[in-house]
């Protein structure tokens, strides 16, 4: 399943249709959420049959198209099947009960609800949202797939505009010749990597870089506020989407600069060795969490194994206990703080920059044990992680298709 991703054009009513639209979606998810609370041993299908009592009930929710209805009963029920599966394996801490939503930017349409134009550039919407026909503005090329490959249509908003999401279902899988090559790679804060061959890939900073700037706007947004005004004025709307606009492109930068580096890593190597960082407990170290977030770990490391399925390529997650304490060389024990960056051995005399030796072990850990092979499982993943349902409102799910600012 790969995600398509264009930009739409379409007159100021119609996006007043699709804000509607993303409002109608989130009740439905709400209420669907409301009725598991209340009711005991609901099942996902009961979510499903809840959707036509709403649909009865609420007028509004009877214009939303009736399996743009299901998906968003499908949202509701993921969560909920997410608390339930950490409470099995007794995750530690909170287990991530379900939440009601607040903020939603997406509506989901299923097979029904739209139909493409003759020359694949144009959606039409048929429900009685009003919607009507958006114009799709990008490079990728629908005509290269037929209607029935098209399993899911959504429909995005952003800081920047509407976008239009197709995910598709074909085989992932490419042959690629084989390098006869393995690397241990290392994340980190001053580099964004090191692997064993000893070569560094800078941290490019772009949330460090673009502080001032943030900030800057940050400032004019909150001179705009008004307490107490309901609504804000249309200058406080102008600089909070200046503000919002500026964190996306952030973003988009950070995703697109992992995305490159995945892709020639895994084109270099026939395995790929890396930690397995528990990033979510990581960034709750109030001093190093700006910096963890903005090297994008966990973007990272989801394109790697993304690549590595689909190009035939073996990435090992391995445990990163004592990866930067022992000795690549002699697999000593040399205790270092954060604050040493040059692992020095005093055993055998092999020096060695900090991270470049957590790498070598890293490789050498997964060439001797089974490792933890893909944690994202791209091919017998539950559908909801390459696109059946839209988790993180379109930011996370995008594979191969890079935003456009």
């Amino acid at each position: 399943m790969i995600i398509y991703e264009f930009k739409v054009k379409a007159k100021p009513q119609q996006y007043k249709a699709i804000d509607e639209a993303i409002r109608t979606s989130q009740f439905i998810q709400n209420k669907c959420l409301r009725y598991w609370m209340d009711n005991k041993k609901v099942s996902k299908y009961d979510l499903n049959k809840h959707c036509k009592v709403l649909a009865k009930e609420f007028k509004f929710a009877n214009e939303l198209n009736s399996m743009a209805r299901q998906s968003a009963a499908e949202r509701a029920w993921s969560s909920i099947s997410r608390f339930y599966d950490n409470c099995k394996k007794k995750v530690k801490g909170k287990k991530g009960y379900p939440k009601f939503k607040k903020h939603c930017r997406s509506v989901e349409y299923k097979t029904s609800g739209w139909k493409l134009s003759s020359n694949r550039k144009a959606i039409t919407f048929s429900d009685k949202k009003n919607i009507g026909t958006l114009k799709l503005k990008g490079t990728y090329d629908l005509n290269y797939y037929q209607l029935n490959q098209i399993k899911r249509v959504r429909l995005v908003k952003r800081a920047d505009g509407y976008y239009a999401q197709f995910a598709i279902q074909i085989d992932l899988k490419i042959e690629s010749q084989p390098t006869g090559k393995a690397v241990g790679l290392d994340v980190g804060i001053k580099y964004f990597l090191a692997d064993s061959n000893g070569k560094t890939i800078e941290n490019p900073q772009f949330y460090r870089k673009s502080e001032k700037q943030l900030n800057r706007a940050n400032r004019q947004k909150s001179k705009k506020y008004k307490k107490g005004a309901k609504p804000q004025s249309n200058n406080y709307h102008k600089a909070r989407n200046r503000y919002a606009r500026k964190h996306l492109r952030i973003s988009r930068q950070r995703k697109e600069y992992a995305k490159r580096v995945a892709y020639c890593v895994i084109h270099s190597n026939d395995l790929v060795a890396y930690e397995d960082l528990n990033v979510k407990g990581m960034v709750r170290n109030r001093r190093l969490a700006k910096s963890i977030s903005d090297v994008a770990w966990s973007t990272f490391r989801g394109w790697l194994e993304y690549f590595g399925f689909k190009y035939g390529k073996a990435t090992v997650a391995v445990p990163p206990n004592y990866t930067s304490q022992n000795c690549s060389n002699c697999g000593e024990v040399v205790k270092k703080s954060l604050s040493v960056r040059t692992h020095v051995c005093p055993h055998c005399g092999y020096e060695a920059d900090r991270d470049v030796n957590a790498a070598r072990n890293i490789l050498q850990k997964a060439l001797c044990t089974v490792g933890h092979t893909g944690t994202y499982a791209w091919g017998d993943t539950p559908s909801g992680l390459v696109g059946e349902i839209l988790l993180g409102d379109g930011e996370s799910l995008s594979q191969e298709s890079p935003s456009r600012d």
